[in-house]
C-alpha cells in the first residue's frame, strides 16, 4: 500500500464473524455491570443489501430465537414496509443492524433496559462499511436516531419523527428515515400523532417497494 492510499474495508462476513462472537459487555465491559446473561448478538446484513433497519436492541423473544423481529414489533414493522416476512427477511435486500447485539437485560420494572453503551463505538462504523449498497437507513427509536443523525437528531423524539420530510429530503447518501419504535407500548403515541399513519407510512411504503421491487 502506498502512503496516503486508504486501507481496504474489512470483508464484511469477518466483520459478522467477530460480531457474533463479541463478549465485550459481558467479560470485559467498559460500563459495568456486565451483561447479566451470555451473549447472542443479534443482526441481519448482506453487502448487498438496500434497505437497512436501524433498531434499538434485541428484546427477550428476540434474544431466544436469534432472529431480529420476530416478536409482535416486528409483526407492526413489517405492517409498516408492506412486507411479508420472506421479503423482510431476505439479507440480500434487508439489512437489520441494531444500536446494541444482545438483549440488554431487564430494568427493576421489567422493561427492556436501554442498548449496551459498549456496543455502537465498538461494531457500528464496521458494519456499515461493509454495506455500500445501502439506500435508505430507517432510523427506529431514538439511540437509532441519535448515532445515525448526529446533531439534527432533536431530543425529543416526536420532534424527530415530526421532521421526517425534511430529513428524507435532504442531499445525503443514503437518505434516512426516521420512525417511532413498532412496539404495541406506543400504542397511546400513535393514536396521539395520527398523521404517521395517514402521511408517512404511505411514503415509507413507496420508497420500500421502489427499493426491494
Amino acid at each position: 500500500m502506498t502512503r496516503g492510499e486508504a486501507s481496504a474495508p474489512e470483508p464484511l462476513d469477518a466483520v459478522l464473524a467477530a460480531l457474533r462472537a463479541c463478549r465485550l459487555c459481558r467479560d470485559a465491559p467498559l460500563y459495568p455491570p456486565p451483561l447479566p446473561h451470555e451473549p447472542r448478538p443479534v443482526i441481519q446484513a448482506a453487502a448487498s443489501a438496500r434497505l437497512l433497519i436501524a433498531s434499538q436492541a434485541p428484546g427477550t423473544r428476540v434474544h431466544a430465537s436469534g432472529q431480529p423481529f420476530t416478536d409482535r414489533s416486528g409483526d407492526r414493522l413489517r405492517d409498516w414496509l408492506g412486507l411479508d416476512r420472506a421479503r423482510f427477511y431476505d439479507a440480500s435486500r434487508v439489512a437489520i443492524v441494531p444500536m446494541g447485539f444482545c438483549f440488554p437485560g431487564l430494568d427493576g420494572k421489567g422493561g427492556d433496559l436501554p442498548p449496551r453503551r459498549e456496543c455502537a463505538p465498538a461494531w457500528q462504523a464496521r458494519v456499515l462499511a461493509g454495506l455500500p449498497e445501502i439506500e435508505l437507513i430507517l432510523v427506529i427509536g431514538r439511540y437509532a436516531q441519535a448515532w445515525h443523525l448526529g446533531p439534527k437528531a432533536a431530543a425529543d423524539l416526536t420532534a424527530t419523527v415530526t421532521g421526517w420530510r425534511g430529513i428524507l429530503a435532504e442531499e445525503r447518501q443514503p437518505r434516512i428515515l426516521p420512525l417511532p419504535h413498532p412496539s404495541w407500548r406506543n400504542n397511546g403515541w400513535l393514536r396521539k400523532h395520527p398523521w404517521f399513519e395517514a402521511e408517512l407510512l404511505p411514503v415509507l411504503r413507496a420508497e420500500v417497494a421502489r427499493l426491494l421491487g
